[in-house]
């Protein structure tokens, strides 16, 4: 019983950079998700990882209190990055409301509390979906698993602002817009055309009022084609999960310093 006791403070970080882990992880952040159920799962998977740790006992002193600082921020920057990029399905949705004409009329996400765009709500219940039937989301927890590789609990040393650090997140935020691109390509490209056709005809006809044809047209023919472009959006967020993983991977070898 005595042996526990001393183990418990190895078991009290881990359990920090799990549950800082959730905090900021897509779908396990969401706020429907229950507090009870966040802490709970952080204790039976901190439970599961702590006996696979061959860590030295810790004394609680001023050293384990940054300790639990460098884990809560670990757990924090790894969910961060993931959420980033998990948000270029938002943000592809964006473009495409700004062309179809939904960006005037956006709803509280339930999940977030935050403001979203009618069609990034849309396919973001999609990508979620994905995420679960694929197993995505095992991918995810398997990050912060390995995480004990790199970054054992015990050392301080950690390389947050070395310059390949910042060289990975900025790649992580282009990648997120280039990936929203290629999400809402075929949509906006199908408006603009929609958007040229429109100008010609009112040089054509001038009696013509192109803003009260133009948005139901629009609304018309966008909603079709986001149908028919779904597969390739499936497609798109399964690659997406795949360098939300690699991107994990790569930022947590660089805070080893390896």
């Amino acid at each position: 019983m005595l042996e526990w006791i001393n183990q418990l403070p190895v078991f009290l970080l881990v359990f920090v950079r799990i549950l800082a882990f959730l905090a900021t992880l897509p779908v396990f952040s969401y706020r429907n998700v229950p507090n009870i159920f966040k802490v709970s799962f952080a204790i039976f998977f901190a439970s599961i990882i702590f006996f696979t740790l061959d860590v030295p006992e810790l004394d609680i002193d001023a050293t384990f209190f940054l300790l639990i600082i460098k884990e809560m921020l670990m757990g924090l920057l790894i969910g961060l990055v993931a959420a980033i990029l998990f948000y270029a399905i938002q943000v592809a949705g964006a473009f495409i409301d700004v062309k179809i004409g939904f960006l005037v009329a956006n709803v509280i996400d339930p999940q977030t509390g935050a403001q979203s765009p009618l069609t990034g709500g849309f396919l973001y219940a999609f990508a979620v979906l994905i995420l679960f039937v694929t197993d995505g989301h095992h991918l995810l927890l398997d990050g912060i698993f390995y995480s004990y590789t790199y970054i054992p609990v015990n050392e301080m040393g950690v390389n947050f602002g070395s310059e390949s650090v910042m060289k990975t997140a900025v790649e992580a935020f282009s990648t997120m817009f280039i990936i929203a691109f290629q999400m809402s390509f075929p949509i906006v490209g199908t408006l603009f055309l929609v958007d040229v056709a429109l100008g010609v005809m009112s040089r054509a006809v001038p009696q013509m009022n192109v803003f009260v044809v133009g948005l139901p047209l629009k609304i018309f023919l966008g909603l079709p084609v986001i149908m028919l472009t779904l597969p390739g959006f499936f497609w798109l967020v399964s690659n997406l999960v795949d360098e939300i993983v690699v991107t994990m991977r790569t930022l947590l070898q660089l805070f080893g310093g390896e």
